[in-house]
């Protein structure tokens, strides 16, 4: 069974090289696909001048759009049987990828959400009020969507890529979390959770999310539960 890696980039030349050494380092059958969200710090000429040495595929964007549409771009590229979002820093571990694809494998699973706040995994003591931001919106998403999600906001979520393919995204920043969870909840997919290890990262080490991406968070499970 083949996997595809579809890694959204903006700005992270600090870690862009490792991510890429720890993907390509797992022992699965797979394909990368880096999207660059047109980064301005090096990552973009960094990304051209070594694809074709470390074997990943690259799309580029001529203007910054968001990861919602750089995962949309990369799951349109996508061949594999299964689709793995794979953040372009290192707060997600891709030791975790045989797990998290063996519900989509054994045929139990049509989608796998990474949980940051289940199991005994190591997870980095990070912002008090991002937990519980994060709990809010997993809380509201799973009244709305009549699921019982842990973590609504991971960034770890693996889809068959027929399912995937399927859904049209529409959200171009963060926005897509609650969406897709929509989407899949409306097609009444099978969705699986368990825990991962998780090494949050801080402003000052590039994290992009803000508590605006919090409030049209809040939109968006409305949105896409009872409109779209």
């Amino acid at each position: 069974m083949k996997i595809s890696v579809v890694i959204p980039a903006y700005n992270e030349r600090a870690t862009i090289e490792e991510i890429l050494r720890r993907v390509a380092a797992v022992n699965l059958d797979k394909e990368i696909i880096v999207v660059d969200d047109c980064s301005t710090d090096g990552t973009r000429e960094w990304l051209n001048s070594e694809r074709d040495r470390l074997g990943f595929r690259l799309i580029l964007h001529e203007r910054n759009m968001g990861k919602g549409a750089a995962l949309r771009d990369g799951f349109r590229e996508a061949t594999g049987d299964i689709v793995i979002v794979q953040d372009a820093d290192l707060e997600y571990d891709p030791q975790d990828y045989p797990r998290l694809i063996e519900p989509i494998a054994s045929g139990r699973a049509d989608v796998v959400y990474g949980s940051r706040f289940l199991g005994s995994a190591p997870h980095r003591v990070l912002y008090f009020w991002h937990y519980i931001g994060n709990r809010l919106l997993t809380l509201l998403s799973n009244m709305f969507m009549n699921l019982n999600l842990s973590d609504m906001e991971t960034g770890y979520k693996v889809f068959r890529r027929d399912l995937i393919q399927a859904i049209t995204i529409c959200e171009d920043r963060f926005g897509f979390e609650p969406e897709i969870t929509a989407k899949i909840a409306r097609k009444k997919a099978r969705v699986y959770e368990l825990g991962i290890s998780y090494a949050g990262r801080e402003y000052s080490e590039g994290k992009k999310i803000t508590w605006r991406d919090g409030l049209w968070a809040i939109w968006c499970i409305v949105r896409y539960s009872l409109f779209d």
